[in-house]
């Protein structure tokens, strides 16, 4: 009998455990709210994107340490997206949307979960050395690969309030050498008619291109750079455009010619190239590898450069 008791005992306590746990109120991810949100800085600001250029080098040239602290920095500050202002892959681009380097220098090293999120990327010079339509077939089959033509536009909503970005991806290779006037005429038309259509409750209009119309790096009375200036200050001027977001030089930079528009440069994202300090209408300059960070209401626009190691080394904000 005693043997029978401890038996039956012993069964109902190994029934009921399993049973009285199936009981207890459960609280799935379905069910609760996103854990990644957790710990999360409250900055205040409706909508936050990161912006990186000049990055894929399998890693090297501190790429990989940039991606990192790029994931680092989206684990504790809100970001929404990640703007990718070209040059992706080094040294010739890549030759199909098959290629080893999606994975070598994008996929195997911008790995963080908060970095699993959309990136709306360009051409750069660099990417036109074999297929750079790869990289819109690329999108097709990519969750978070955005680059729908070579160059589109997108209004994005700044947060739940009444206004939103339109953000202007363009292709400046097209820009600089005679032979591409007529492709350079097409898109700079359509350049002025979007921004001239742009929604009523636009509230920030932000241009991005891989080369830069002002620079304080190498390049800077480059024939490049001197033909994009040529090519987009009336169009910047006309429609007030807020910022124009480039790379192409291997730094980061925040330039304030005369007009409306203020420069960004976030291009050092892998190699690093030299900087000029004291020309009248730089602002801030760095040859050191980073990233940007912008975060937008319908009345400011901040902006910081993030080094490699997490140090914010400059931080500027823009009004309405």
């Amino acid at each position: 009998m005693k043997r029978r008791d401890f038996l039956s005992t012993s069964i109902g306590a190994s029934l009921l455990g399993p049973l009285e746990a199936l009981a207890e109120p459960k609280v799935t991810y379905l069910e609760s709210e996103d854990l990644t949100g957790k710990g999360i800085v409250a900055d205040g600001y409706a909508l936050n994107f990161m912006a990186l250029g000049d990055w894929g080098r399998n890693g090297e040239f501190l790429q990989l340490e940039v991606g990192k602290q790029m994931g680092a920095w989206a684990g504790k500050h809100r970001n929404n997206f990640v703007v990718s202002v070209g040059d992706n892959f080094y040294p010739k681009g890549v030759i199909s949307e098959h290629d080893p380097l999606w994975h070598y220098s994008f996929e195997n090293v911008y790995t963080a979960y908060a970095l699993q999120c959309d990136w709306y990327a360009i051409l750069g010079n660099h990417d036109y050395m074999t297929d750079p339509d790869a990289q819109i077939r690329y999108g097709k089959i990519s969750r978070r690969w955005k680059m729908p033509a070579r160059y589109y536009a997108k209004e994005i909503p700044i947060g739940k309030e009444n206004g939103k970005l339109l953000m202007v991806m363009i292709d400046t290779n097209k820009m600089i050498f005679e032979a591409d006037k007529a492709e350079a005429e097409k898109q700079i038309e359509w350049i002025n008619d979007t921004l001239k259509q742009a929604s009523a409750d636009v509230k920030w209009k932000i241009v991005v291109g891989h080369h830069p119309y002002y620079t304080v790096g190498p390049r800077i009375s480059n024939y490049e750079t001197l033909a994009i200036r040529a090519a987009l200050s009336k169009t910047f001027e006309t429609h007030k455009v807020d910022v124009y977001l480039s790379g192409h030089e291997h730094s980061m930079q925040h330039l304030k010619p005369e007009g409306y528009t203020h420069q960004f440069i976030s291009g050092a994202g892998s190699e690093i190239s030299t900087v000029t300090a004291g020309v009248s209408y730089s602002k801030f300059q760095a040859a050191e590898n980073g990233f940007m960070y912008f975060s937008m209401d319908t009345k400011r626009l901040n902006v910081k450069a993030i080094n490699h190691v997490g140090n914010v080394l400059y931080e500027t904000e823009l009004t309405k």
